[in-house]
């Protein structure tokens, strides 16, 4: 593996070298185009960017749009874009995801494809981190889109159905990438052809692409009908919460998996009645809704996992440090947490249909993107979306000082260390900037620097609203600021203030104190999360330090090296071990988390794939019967006898090809929901097969394509039921009155986890 990675790093950074040169040269050969394009008036600019072909071999077409996209970003929104943004857009026109750093314009580099690529007749997708972002950048970029007469729209949580419909008729449209999931799953519910939205996916550029195509990747996005799920009785929750760790119930190494011991088990069986849990009248029902709720208790923490809102439980995404409004738990975990928080439980979910992000975005003919740390990610990158990387230089030099990481002999030494550091920096007026890994952390280290005299402002997921203004006055002289994940925050962090320019005196102040301090409260599963919040620091070559505190009881050594001595030589009074083995050892677990993560998107990629190569049938099933005359022809072929029936009725053959398809489309859609489910009981047992020497991921392949090949007969007699039975006037077919109405209520959300597979089936579907 060690081989292999080396030599994969050097290929990608010689494919980064001879990216960089020929955008480099392009640069250099559109400034003889810039006095041209200053020529051109307001009214001149369409045509003649419309006039250039930016994808043409051996012409200077795209040195010319380069001038243009210069002269246009200056004219129409005072920003003149630096040489290294037009290099980011050349290597985005060519496909690639590029790496550059924090506060180097992504957002300008990123519109300038998408301008480039609209003029060459592409449809874009912009997919931004949340709908903030996506408001704010396509808003932000008007004017400059305007000025090429490119039209550009957003779609957000609160776009309604005709607002999505005419943002997406738009060439370029922002949006993040959880609604456009949406809104593709939302067309599963079409019953005419008018009602599609979401239209064919041509072209993604994809801001903060590591996070979204490799962190987020196999997120599932859920369509769901509301069903009364399986939720634990009130009695049972009732004894669960008087069950105590270590006595009546265990938690295994790696914190994801809880219990019960057989005295926990007695307990719960002389409270529920002198029940046996394991009998085969309890086993399949008060089992696992024993395992529910010992799973929202034991494992589940309050303003780590989630916070209470306005009287609801909202899930915390863990890569971003917000609020994930449309993620939910699945198996009744939700209604449990709920349930022990005293508040209303909420249904459960019917899937109709999901797709996962990866499945998503390997739609798209195009995919490239943005990120500060697309490098870390390229292996990720090329294995599953045969994406290139090419890194930008940053405009400036980065002059930060990145210290050497400080570690400690537990958690309460470390905070301390925090805090001294903290104190100390802040009485020269340095502002600080502090990331923590959660809610919980952020609001406890707020409260120690308090304590000690520092009045600290705290951005986590309980006040993310207020997050762009937070973020924005960090680099404020005296400010401290306390930050869950900096990842997608989106806002730059000036020296001096929002408000303060680059030669202002506050600027000046602010650096002449060393820039922006970052802290960093601990190693994040993957470097590329350290990396982005220490590049919160030094932008366009400002100056700044960063350092990061860690302890050898922190939750990334517990769970990947917990059989492992931590060194000795740790500072009596300070706990703080010398520059070395303890930071090797930090390191070696943050190694092995990473490789973990590698695995996992691996296997979980190797399972996800049949089952979207099956979604893609159906869907092309689906668009068949949504836009063609197929339903009214496979509906003759069928039943001619029904069919000439009705016609002697006197109904009209654009109402019985309406009928058909109603019919065709409910049954399909039902079929496909019965398989998912499938599925999903499949990967919850699949793992077994390893006891019996069988190869789980050959068993689920035989089984899942055994059970779709019976999809397509049985869809097709279940419409030919229908059709026989279910009344068609005039008006239509009547699939209420037989009990065929589809789900009137409908919703969206994003699986969070899969909390109940074992640590076999983490490894293998990646869920946890």
């Amino acid at each position: 593996m060690g081989r292999f990675s080396n030599k994969m790093w050097k290929v990608l950074g010689a494919q980064s070298t001879r990216n960089q040169s020929r955008s480099v040269a392009l640069i250099e050969q559109s400034a003889a185009f810039d006095e041209w394009a200053q020529g051109l008036s307001d009214e001149e600019f369409p045509d003649a960017a419309l006039a250039l072909d930016v994808y043409a071999a051996k012409s200077d077409d795209r040195a010319k749009f380069i001038a243009i996209a210069r002269e246009g970003a200056d004219r129409a929104l005072g920003l003149r874009p630096f040489d290294v943004q037009l290099q980011g857009a050349d290597r985005l026109l060519e496909g690639d995801v590029v790496e550059m750093a924090t506060g180097e314009g992504k957002t300008l580099a990123g519109a300038v494809a998408a301008a480039g690529m609209a003029l060459a007749g592409r449809s874009v997708h912009v997919i931004s981190p949340n709908d903030y972002l996506a408001r704010r950048d396509a808003e932000w970029m008007k004017p400059f889109f305007d000025l090429l007469d490119v039209t550009v729209g957003y779609v957000a949580e609160s776009s309604t159905r005709e607002e999505r419909r005419e943002a997406y008729a738009k060439d370029v449209v922002y949006g993040s990438v959880n609604e456009i999931g949406f809104d593709v799953l939302r067309d599963q519910l079409a019953t005419r052809a008018e009602d599609l939205l979401s239209p064919k996916p041509d072209v993604a550029i994809v801001d903060e692409a590591d996070s979204v195509l490799v962190d987020e990747a196999l997120i599932p996005l859920v369509l769901a009908g509301s069903v009364k799920g399986d939720v634990p009785q009130t009695a049972i929750m009732e004894v669960v919460a008087r069950l105590r760790e270590g006595k009546h119930y265990e938690i295994d190494a790696d914190g994801k998996s809880a219990f019960l011991t057989d005295d926990g088990a007695k307990l719960v069986e002389e409270e529920l009645g002198g029940i046996d849990l394991y009998s085969d009248a309890h086993v399949a029902s008060t089992l696992p809704q024993v395992n529910i709720a010992l799973h929202a208790y034991a494992l589940v923490e309050r303003d780590v996992h989630y916070i209470v809102r306005d009287g609801q439980v909202k899930l915390i995404n863990s890569s971003r440090g917000r609020v994930a409004e449309l993620q939910r738990w699945p198996d009744g975990l939700q209604a449990a947490v709920e349930a022990k928080e005293g508040l209303s439980q909420t249904d459960s979910g019917e899937v109709i249909d999901t797709i996962t992000v990866q499945a998503l975005l390997q739609r798209y003919a195009l995919v490239c993107g943005m990120t500060g740390t697309a490098i870390a990610a390229g292996e990720q990158l090329r294995q599953f979306y045969d994406l290139g990387v090419s890194q930008i230089p940053p405009n400036t030099p980065n002059i930060r000082v990145d210290q050497p990481m400080r570690v400690y002999d537990n958690k309460g030494n470390k905070v301390a260390g925090i805090v001294d550091y903290v104190r100390e920096v802040h009485e020269t007026g340095q502002p600080v900037l502090i990331g923590t890994h959660d809610v919980a952390e952020s609001e406890e280290l707020a409260h120690m620097l308090k304590i000690s005299g520092v009045i600290a402002t705290v951005l986590n997921a309980k006040n993310d609203a207020d997050e762009a203004r937070i973020i924005a006055d960090a680099g404020t002289k005296g400010a401290v600021t306390v930050s869950t994940q900096m990842a997608g925050r989106g806002t730059d962090i000036k020296l001096g203030g929002h408000d303060a320019g680059d030669e202002s005196p506050e600027h000046d102040e602010v650096a002449a104190l060393g820039g922006l301090a970052v802290v960093g409260t601990g190693l994040h599963d993957t470097e590329r999360l350290d990396q982005q919040l220490r590049g919160r620091a030094g932008r366009q070559g400002d100056p700044g330090t960063s350092v990061i505190f860690a302890s050898v009881e922190d939750p990334i050594v517990e769970r990947h090296l917990p059989l492992k001595r931590p060194p000795g030589g740790a500072d009596p009074e300070t706990g703080e071990f010398p520059r070395g083995k303890a930071a090797d050892m930090l390191d070696s677990a943050q190694r092995v988390a990473e490789g973990g993560m590698l695995e996992t998107h691996a296997n979980t990629w190797r399972y996800n794939q049949l089952v979207n190569q099956q979604r893609d049938l159906v869907m092309a099933r689906r668009h068949t019967l949504l836009t063609s005359d197929r339903p009214l022809t496979d509906f003759a072929d069928l039943e001619p006898e029904r069919l000439a029936e009705l016609r002697e009725a006197g109904i009209d053959d654009d109402v019985l090809e309406q009928a058909a398809r109603e019919a065709f489309l409910y049954h399909l859609d039902r079929t496909w929901a019965e398989h998912l489910a499938f599925v999903s009981e499949v990967q919850t047992t699949i793992h077994l097969r390893a006891l019996g020497r069988q190869s789980p991921l050959d068993e689920f392949h035989r089984l899942v394509i055994e059970e779709f090949r019976k999809l397509p007969d049985e869809a097709v007699r279940r419409a030919r039921q229908t059709l026989q039975e279910a009344e068609i006037t005039g008006d239509g077919i009547d699939l209420d009155d037989a009990d065929l109405g589809r789900n009137t209520l409908t919703w969206t959300y994003m699986v969070h986890d899969n909390p109940f597979a074992t640590k076999g089936m983490a490894n293998m579907f990646g869920m946890i």
